[in-house]
């Protein structure tokens, strides 16, 4: 089987840069886009060899991303599989948020689920195969204090998800979503120990979560493996919240 090409956003740290290094064990050529941290991509692009490369851009904007998957597609190959993993917090009570924090969250973590899956999804119908695979999270599920924004975008990604699969199962596509709980990445590792203790309190497994293990969930999704399942909500948080 030849080598397909997989796009990861936010592909060059924590969550994302697992999920590329185990799809480049898998086989695949990856793309990973990032933004913000020229120093990470720079590192992944080390790491990856001629088996990844990073791509700078911002997947909240809709025009960007349509030149860059073109892009993608022109220096690696087709795409088969993309994985939506980008995105930001705004944190804050509703009644005090600033309207750039609403929209910030909703385009980065919402809006680029429509723009990376608009851009590459033609192609994947045509050649009738692809996988999607959207990261959203515990909170998008039960929501959480303070999050009103990043709860309702990793919400919209599980109707996107399922909307999106009725719409390309016949077509050999399979679109699901994995929504993590608290994983141990350098954004938890900010906080506080005693918040940390206070979580994990929560967590019937009595520990969080490691990046590999969404990671290991998204390889088992983009494999043959899981051609028959499609729409699914995976998720991951050591049985904190059970739906």
């Amino acid at each position: 089987m030849k080598a397909s090409v997989a796009v990861v956003t936010g592909g060059t740290r924590g969550i994302g840069l697992e999920i590329s290094r185990a799809l480049i064990r898998d086989g695949h050529i990856v793309a990973a886009v990032y933004f913000g941290n020229n120093e990470a991509a720079i590192r992944f692009d080390e790491e990856a060899g001629d088996k990844g490369k990073s791509f700078k851009f911002d997947v909240a904007n809709y025009e960007a991303c349509e030149r860059s998957c073109a892009e993608i597609e022109r220096e690696l190959g087709e795409v088969s599989v993309l994985v939506n993993n980008a995105g930001i917090t705004r944190d804050g009570v509703l009644h005090k948020m600033p309207l750039e924090n609403w929209h910030d969250v909703i385009s980065t973590n919402l809006d680029s689920c429509f723009n990376m899956s608009r851009a590459l999804m033609t192609g994947m119908r045509e050649r009738k195969y692809g996988r999607i695979v959207n990261i959203s999270s515990i909170n998008g599920q039960k929501g959480q204090f303070g999050q009103v924004n990043y709860a309702a975008a990793k919400a919209g990604m599980i109707g996107f998800t399922k909307a999106l699969a009725l719409e390309s199962a016949a077509k050999g596509v399979t679109v699901n979503v994995v929504c993590p709980g608290y994983i141990e990445t350098d954004m938890t590792g900010s906080v506080k120990q005693e918040v940390l203790d206070s979580i994990v309190k929560q967590i019937p497994v009595a520990r969080m979560g490691k990046p590999e293990e969404i990671a290991d969930t998204v390889s088992f999704l983009t494999s043959e493996k899981a051609s028959f399942i499609t729409g699914a909500t995976i998720s991951a948080n050591g049985g904190q919240y059970m739906v």
